[in-house]
């Protein structure tokens, strides 16, 4: 995912071990199928799902800022016999020679970046990386306050050399005024010789209302066509996950 640096060392490692998540690549495949070709996932990360939309025939490149991501996508996508035209760049600094039909985020990518003048200026990115007939889907989401249960407990797995890979979060800031919600993670990788290296970060969600986010695009000259639900029908005003489709103005 597209997260600046944030993806380094056992950071990395403890990323691809531990996501609790997976994106059906379905949605994704429709998209680009109706808005055209070529297509941009934005944070492709490791590949997922942009690896399955290039084995479905579609023509998609990627952009992440994680190089060590990137490393990790070109090995998963030469063990499934695919070339991958891949960029490292930030979405908000954007700088591709191509322009594209169809733009998209692989889930709530978006909600890392850490304020409004940054999510300002990736949409301001992606408007001018799309043709005049394109469009881009972005998936948002309103993050809840993490459990005060979940603070402290941790998360293991084991990598392919047998180390154990723990993921915990310490703390949290949850600010509704400046929409934002500041956790502090603790990464840790335990060798089998007992060695252990450990990083802590603050992972950073930065959310967007739907108020926010057609102000954000008007100011970008991005028009918002849909608002959908998880489901794919028009998403409620009190929806905490919706994805906008937009266009250039």
């Amino acid at each position: 995912m597209d997260a600046a640096e944030f993806y380094t060392g056992i950071v990395v490692d403890a990323y691809a071990k531990l996501k609790s998540s997976s994106f059906d690549p379905a949605p994704y495949a429709a998209f680009v199928a109706a808005a055209g070709e070529p297509a941009l996932e934005l944070g492709c990360g490791d590949g997922e799902p942009m690896l399955s939309l290039l084995q479905a025939g579609l023509e998609v490149e990627g952009v992440d800022s994680s190089a060590d991501m990137l490393d990790r996508c070109r090995a998963n996508a030469a063990a499934l016999g695919l070339q991958v035209a891949l960029h490292h760049q930030r979405m908000e600094e954007l700088s591709l020679v191509r322009r594209y039909r169809a733009i998209y985020l692989a889930g709530p990518t978006f909600t890392l970046l850490p304020d409004d003048e940054t999510a300002g200026r990736a949409l301001r990115a992606i408007r001018e990386h799309l043709t005049p007939d394109g469009r881009a889907m972005i998936p948002l989401w309103i993050p809840e306050p993490t459990p005060a249960s979940d603070l402290g407990v941790q998360r293991e797995a084991v990598d392919d050399q047998g180390a154990t890979l723990v993921y915990t979060p310490l703390s949290e800031t949850y600010d509704q005024a400046l929409r934002t919600r500041t956790t502090t993670v603790r990464y840790e990788r335990r060798a089998p010789d007992g060695t252990v290296e450990s990083a802590d970060r603050d992972w950073i969600i930065h959310w967007q209302t739907q108020a926010s986010a057609q102000d954000l695009c008007r100011q970008a000259g991005l028009s918002i066509t849909r608002i959908d639900d998880e489901a794919g029908n028009l998403a409620t005003a009190d929806a905490d996950e919706f994805t906008l489709i937009v266009q250039p103005r």
